[in-house]
């Protein structure tokens, strides 16, 4: 006979993510520590990007992308702890966090930026202001930031001039890749929407996720804190839907629960979990690893 064994319940999930807000925002306060993984493997992953065919990965330690053997290698020289990482359109990298130790400065970075994937940053706003530890950018450039210590969504035409959005407590975001003004908040009641360009959001509801990534119109996907993959389609606002997203399972991600999403197109995702950084080719039904990782001792 076959055994049925249920998946988490949302209530357990809520929780779960709860705990991982709680521990995030502690964490913000901590100044960083040296990255403790064995020769050949990352932890503490915090981003996920591509530019071109090369994957990128946003660490406690650095910037670092896999060599041909799939072994992690350091860009640059600049061992930050980079939070919240994008690559934009143009292939620019944004990213926020804090410096790393003993290498002076503010204990917040504010927005930085590479232009040469990231063997070089420069301050481009907010310098010991902001900790953002979500980025993403909308079809027309502006430039969205989840300032974690203040619990507020900024905003942000050229990621030099800001403006405070809304208040809220959430672990990511992400913009539409077609709509500017469309904003989506994962949260511990689910997942909140904002369509207008986050003065405002609905109340979460629905699935509950930890991170989102909308890579392309028809390509928004979101993962749960046990690892179990979703794919978003757009329904309207009614109450049925939460926020306006239908979401439906795809698949469990190798590795238990996740630590970065990135969505590049409907067929293109890379995900951090405990143990690796996965990539799929069709659309997250399976996934191949291409870097391993290991758990730091005080998580994400």
């Amino acid at each position: 006979m076959t055994k049925y064994f249920p998946g988490p319940s949302a209530t357990t999930t809520a929780a779960a993510l709860a705990l991982t807000l709680a521990l995030t925002l502690t964490a913000c306060s901590q100044e960083p520590a040296a990255d403790d993984s064995p020769g050949g493997a990352l932890s503490h992953i915090h981003g996920l990007g591509v530019r071109g065919d090369t994957l990128y990965v946003a660490t406690h330690d650095g910037i670092h992308t896999p060599d041909a053997t799939g072994r992690p290698t350091l860009v640059g020289d600049r061992r930050d702890d980079f939070m919240g990482f994008t690559v934009t359109a143009s292939g620019a990298f944004l990213a926020s966090g804090h410096p790393a130790p003993g290498s002076g400065g503010p204990a917040d970075l504010g927005l930085v930026e590479s232009t040469d994937s990231g063997r070089t940053w420069h301050e481009k706003s907010l310098g010991g202001e902001v900790d953002f530890h979500s980025l993403d950018t909308a079809p027309d450039s502006t430039v969205y930031g989840y300032d974690s210590t203040n619990g507020r969504l900024r905003v942000s035409p050229d990621g030099v001039t800001w403006e405070d959005r809304a208040a809220l407590r959430a672990l990511d975001i992400a913009v539409s890749p077609a709509e500017p003004a469309t904003v989506l908040a994962t949260t511990e009641t689910g997942v909140a929407r904002s369509t207008d360009g986050g003065r405002t959001f609905a109340p979460g509801k629905g699935q509950v996720l930890a991170y989102v990534s909308w890579g392309a119109p028809g390509a928004l996907f979101g993962i749960d804190q046990s690892g179990v993959l979703f794919r978003g389609t757009e329904t309207g606002t009614g109450a049925a839907t939460g926020s306006g997203v239908r979401w439906d399972r795809v698949a469990a991600v190798p590795g238990g629960a996740p630590q970065a999403l990135t969505v590049v197109d409907a067929r293109r995702l890379l995900v951090a979990t405990q143990d690796g950084v996965y990539e799929s080719r069709d659309g997250g039904r399976t996934f191949e690893r291409r870097v391993t990782v290991t758990s730091g001792k005080e998580g994400h």
